[in-house]
């Protein structure tokens, strides 16, 4: 049991969680109206052990790194509680049987799409985030696979749809993963990571979550406007929005890691809205 534990952290519960909502949401935006939840629940499955995989094999590469932070330092990949052997097997087994389920189950493109930002996560992001401050911008692109999955796995194409879906999760990723960069600074800081708050500092980090919260606000009325959406949408998401930056300019003076917190916070109701409203929008729409 204490190893299943230990094999299961190793696949990080949190971030999956956060993508599994993203991937309802642009299978519910995709659907139209249409719905499969056949389809859907394949493709959370499929996505989610690609995901997982995509997890395991990013500890394992970042193992030097990890038991110089904190919040990292007891995962398995730096106690060996398991072996390395074994923690490859497992992460290409997750890998082999998310790429079957996706290609079985829901279609090609989709396997394809969830094959590409696995691909993104272990080895661009991976060389990336060591090297610059731009490693958080490459991340965002695997980050922002899961919605888009959602989306193909009921629509089997690649349209302005699609495009702005993917989009909206880029965006949405910058604030809340350089928000992480301010309250754990210290840590990446000792692990030699170049994030943005150590590299240009914490005030000109703030600058840029305020600024890709304007971004967030203007593309997410991009879907009603190119009439994927309709109007609940289009209200639910600026609403959202303009909450996430009342919080940003509201809490601007306060000390920095209880403002990067709040803006973490915010980011994850702002994530749960755009999920609401991609469902709202699909029986309404």
């Amino acid at each position: 049991m204490k190893n299943f534990k230990a094999y299961y952290k190793l696949t990080k519960p949190g971030i999956i969680r956060g993508n599994i909502l993203s991937i309802v949401a642009g299978f519910f935006i995709g659907s139209g109206g249409n719905l499969n939840f056949a389809i859907l629940g394949f493709c959370i499955l499929g996505s989610v052990l690609i995901i997982g995989s995509g997890c395991v094999f990013n500890n394992y590469i970042d193992r030097d790194i990890d038991k110089k932070m904190a919040r990292t330092k007891n995962r398995a990949t730096v106690t060996n509680q398991i072996s390395k052997k074994n923690i490859l097997i497992f992460g290409l087994l997750l890998l082999i049987i998310g790429t079957i389920i996706l290609y079985a189950k829901t279609n090609i493109l989709t396997m394809v799409v969830g094959l590409i930002g696995f691909i993104f996560y272990v080895f661009v992001y991976a060389y990336f985030k060591r090297k610059n401050e731009h490693g958080t911008l490459v991340g965002s692109i695997s980050g922002a696979v899961p919605p888009l999955a959602g989306y193909l796995a009921i629509k089997n194409e690649l349209d302005i749809g699609a495009l702005l879906v993917f989009l909206i999760l880029v965006v949405w990723q910058m604030p809340h993963f350089y928000a992480i960069s301010i309250f754990r600074r210290k840590d990446y800081k000792k692990a030699n990571i170049p994030v943005l708050s150590i590299t240009r500092g914490v005030k000109v980090t703030k600058k840029y979550i305020i600024a890709y919260i304007l971004l967030f606000i203007f593309i997410g009325l991009l879907p009603t406007f190119f009439g994927v959406t309709g109007l609940v949408f289009l209200f639910v998401m600026l609403l959202a929005g303009i909450y996430w930056l009342y919080i940003g300019l509201s809490n601007y003076s306060n000390e920095n890691d209880v403002w990067a917190k709040k803006i973490f916070g915010s980011s994850l109701l702002v994530l749960l809205a755009f999920c609401f409203a991609s469902v709202v929008n699909s029986v309404l729409f």
